[in-house]
């Protein structure tokens, strides 16, 4: 059995201050013995998190990571800046980072091995527009995601690799994809994780669905043989994470 990994992407939100404070108001309510509580928070606030969840089951995720060791590269972060800081997990290619910030499958595949080698869990982000859905090719775009960013990435390691699939016109819209949706694309992925890998492999990748998850969706979404948990938005933010988190 999968154990099931909530991770909450706080996105641009959040002083250092504003940061302990929501830690510290969340932690008895995402308390769990059955579930990866992770909270993934600004570059800026990653200190302070680490220090107001110590104690507690929640690890601190960054938003994202740069995939040079150091250097003259300007505004970015290493990996060894986050695993000194106490970082567990990093988001990769959410679609935001794609969108504004011209992040492509190639970067994305270049920031997973540089997390692994570093022994920090990449949570690899994938999925479609609107247009994409309707022009009937989501399986055919997220596949290419997932087989370029897990290019060169060993069975081994892509066992530890946590997979989120998040449509992109799910993703703050108010608008969740139905659980048979969300499963049917989950479902492909693992299937795309046994082609590249083997059947092994494929069952122990854990997979979350993100794209408006809240405490009333996530038990259905949960309990879908090829969802393993949510990276979860906006309702990070609030009491409801812990609903999400206690969903049964």
């Amino acid at each position: 059995m999968r154990r099931k990994i909530v991770a909450g992407n706080w996105k641009m939100n959040k002083t250092p201050s504003e940061a302990v404070e929501l830690v510290n108001m969340l932690k008895p309510l995402v308390a769990s013995d059955d579930v990866d509580v992770v909270f993934c928070v600004p570059a800026i606030d990653i200190i302070p998190a680490v220090e107001a969840a110590k104690g507690s089951n929640i690890s601190i995720g960054a938003e994202n990571m740069y995939f040079e060791e150091s250097g003259a590269y300007t505004g970015e972060i290493s990996p060894a800046m986050l695993t000194d800081a106490g970082v567990k997990y990093v988001v990769i290619g959410h679609s935001e980072r794609r969108e504004y910030f011209a992040e492509t499958d190639a970067t994305v595949n270049k920031k997973v091995l540089k997390a692994l080698e570093h022994g920090i869990t990449p949570i690899m982000c994938c999925g479609e527009s609107l247009e994409q859905r309707e022009q009937g090719v989501t399986m055919d775009f997220v596949r290419q995601q997932v087989k370029i960013g897990l290019q060169g990435v060993t069975a081994d390691q892509a066992k530890t690799v946590v997979i989120a699939y998040e449509p992109i016109w799910a993703i703050g819209t108010g608008k969740t994809a139905t659980t048979e949706q969300a499963q049917e694309v989950c479902g492909e992925i693992r299937k795309c994780i046994a082609e590249v890998y083997d059947d092994a492999t494929a069952a122990a990748i854990r997979i979350q669905y993100g794209g408006s998850v809240n405490g009333k969706t996530a038990p259905d979404l949960f309990a879908q043989p090829d969802i393993d948990g949510g990276l979860v938005g906006g309702a990070s933010l609030k009491e409801d994470f812990g609903n999400i988190v206690n969903y049964k």
